[in-house]
């Protein structure tokens, strides 16, 4: 736990993300009820956000698309606005202002549904394939930090697709410089050879249990399971002897300023963002009105196509704006990528980006 925020204690291994954010949301639920609380059952997330396939991720999930089949089933989260600043920041307002009044949705939903009620918020520090590598803004997590504090909230960070290195922080939250409650994480953890997740515990959380009821009133099958475990620590053992969580960092700063002076003009790229290997770039109809290309195009998956024509995989996404419109691309390169690699990146992405008829799409 060397590496982990300020107060978190203990992990809970599983077997992926969804279980993760599952064992979480059953952790947040289980503490009030050790605490005498049981009315605090309600979780408040965000629109945009993408947190797992089982029925209680996807009832916390704000991505309509992969919602609506399974609606009748999800139970009933609340919902706030992402921290989209590309879309959401006010004209003549700064960064930090935006920040802290995007953050101020939370005590708003927390004294809409009653404080007594509320058991957690979660969140993406980084938001994954739904927004499209969009990070919190400076000071955003601090505020709902505070919030959930001075309300008794536990605090749930999502870290599954952006923790682990992944933004060159081994969790992303320490950017943020705030330790929440839980973090879920599980894609970094394993590096992809072996199925693991975890959830990581605050002090705080454990307490309640072991002076309650003293036991975990939850279990899947292949928890803990030791050869995941083995493969977890075999790949956070490599990461640490290479040091690539700061590779992740150097490399991914190198690749965002490559990807800005290949696009910073370009009339059909709105905006790239993201931190360390977690960058996305979002596509546009017009950049000056930031209007989108008509959903029917479905711009992100010809750009993946032209992409991988190319040689070059990329994660696509559309609806990143309000689950019909708005489309993006994400690229996550190996933590060992080399800075030949990364500029090798970027040309194959504008050679792909230059084989789809944007221009001839932005018209219709």
């Amino acid at each position: 736990m060397e590496n982990a925020p300020e107060g978190l204690s203990r992990v809970l291994f599983c077997s992926g993300g969804s279980e993760a954010v599952e064992a979480a949301l059953k952790l947040a639920r289980q503490y009030w009820v050790e605490r005498g609380e049981p009315s605090r059952s309600r979780i408040i997330s965000r629109r945009q956000s993408y947190h797992g396939a089982t029925l209680g991720a996807l009832s916390v999930g704000g991505n309509m698309k992969r919602r609506e089949v399974y609606a009748p089933l999800l139970f009933n989260a609340h919902f706030i606005e992402p921290c989209y600043e590309y879309r959401l920041r006010q004209p003549g307002e700064d960064i930090t202002s935006y920040g802290e009044r995007a953050a101020s949705e939370l005590e708003t939903a927390i004294l809409e549904l009653g404080p007594e009620n509320v058991a957690a918020f979660i969140c993406e520090p980084v938001v994954g394939a739904t927004l499209g590598a969009v990070p919190a803004a400076p000071g955003y997590l601090k505020k709902i930090r505070a919030i959930c504090d001075h309300y008794g909230i536990l605090m749930i960070l999502d870290e599954i697709m952006c923790g682990v290195s992944r933004t060159g922080w081994h969790f992303a939250c320490a950017e943020d410089g705030v330790s929440p409650d839980l973090i879920t994480i599980a894609k970094g953890l394993g590096g992809g050879f072996q199925p693991v997740g975890a959830v990581v515990v605050s002090s705080r959380v454990e307490a309640a249990l072991a002076d309650g009821s003293g036991e975990l009133k939850h279990g899947f099958t292949y928890m803990a399971h030791p050869v995941a475990c083995a493969a977890g620590l075999a790949v956070q053992q490599y990461i640490a002897a290479h040091d690539l969580t700061a590779a992740a960092r150097i490399r991914g700063g190198e690749l965002r300023t490559a990807l800005l002076q290949a696009f910073q003009d370009h009339p059909y790229i709105g905006d790239v963002r993201g931190r360390g290997l977690f960058l996305g770039l979002e596509l546009v109809a017009d950049r000056a009105s930031k209007n989108p290309f008509n959903p029917a195009h479905a711009v992100h998956a010809k750009l993946k196509q032209a992409a991988i024509e190319r040689g070059l995989l990329v994660y696509p996404g559309g609806g990143c704006i309000d689950g019909t419109r708005g489309d993006h691309i994400l690229l996550a390169p190996a933590l060992t990528v080399s800075a030949d690699e990364v500029a090798e990146i970027v040309e194959r992405l504008r050679l792909a980006i230059s084989d789809v008829p944007l221009a001839q799409l932005a018209k219709d």
